[in-house]
This record gives C-alpha cells, sequence and structure tokens, in this order.
C-alpha cells in the first residue's frame, strides 16, 4: 500500500468519525439535551474542559462527550442531585473562553464524588438552577441550610 492509499484511509477515518460526532451530538440535542462544557479536574491552568450535552434524567444529571465515539451503554458523567453543592460561580478566563458555550458561566460544585467545573449558557444555567433546586418535599437545598 502506497503512501497515498494510508492518506486516504487516514482522512476517510477522520471524516466518518467527525460525521459520526455531529450525528450524535445533534441526536442528543434532540432528546431534550442542552450544551454544556465539563471539567472534572479542577485547577486555575483553563485546560481539562470537554464539550458536551447534558439531560436531566429525575434526580440525575447526566452528560455526554461530544468528541467521543459514544459507544459505552451510557453517559460519561452522572451528577446526582444529591449531595451536589455549587461552591463558586465565575465568569471563564480568555483562557477558557475556546471550550465554552456562548455566553457561558463556570459553576464550581462540590459532590461525594470530589469537584467539577460546569460551564453552561444563560438559557441552561437557568434550567439547571430550577433542577437543583426543585428537590422534592421533604428534601433541604444545599445552599439553604
Amino acid at each position: 500500500m502506497g503512501i497515498a492509499e494510508v492518506v486516504g484511509v487516514v482522512l476517510f477515518v477522520a471524516v466518518v468519525f467527525l460525521a459520526y460526532s455531529a450525528w450524535r451530538r445533534v441526536r442528543l440535542l434532540r432528546a431534550g439535551g442542552v450544551h454544556v462544557a465539563l471539567r472534572a479536574r479542577v485547577d486555575d491552568t483553563g485546560r481539562g474542559w470537554h464539550l458536551g450535552v447534558g439531560h436531566y434524567r429525575g434526580d440525575e444529571f447526566v452528560w455526554h462527550r461530544v468528541l467521543s465515539l459514544g459507544l459505552g451503554p451510557g453517559p460519561d458523567v452522572t451528577i446526582s442531585r444529591d449531595g451536589f453543592e455549587i461552591d463558586d460561580r465565575r465568569e471563564p478566563t480568555p483562557l477558557e473562553g475556546y471550550a465554552m458555550p456562548a455566553g457561558a458561566v463556570v459553576l464550581r460544585c462540590r459532590s461525594a464524588k470530589g469537584e467539577v467545573e460546569i460551564a453552561m449558557g444563560p438559557d441552561a444555567l437557568t434550567g439547571f438552577l430550577s433542577w437543583l433546586e426543585s428537590a422534592p418535599p421533604g428534601r433541604s437545598i444545599p445552599w439553604a441550610s
């Protein structure tokens, strides 16, 4: 196999991966998802952000990374409303802007699984805060105690 054939195969695989990623993103958004960037390793470098699509599933917020094969049976990250707290709210730094939805706000959050940062646009943020506050009767709101 010559170099032209190898380049052709690599380009074909890249095009198939990009087409699959685009199809998957559209499918997740049409199912009621919202654009969300997530960073599991919290630091001040501006690195580690991944674009994805989030869904609400009862007491869980599930997140699917956009640029992955997504061949697994479930979401990449699952956040349970129980014990989930928002520690800080800030604007993204200039280094982080590349990985954020337009007009995003960054939430630094904590749960039993550790710290995570979530970045979402204004409309998605309103929905996320409403979901977080809408705990069933008898359960406390994390920041109201």
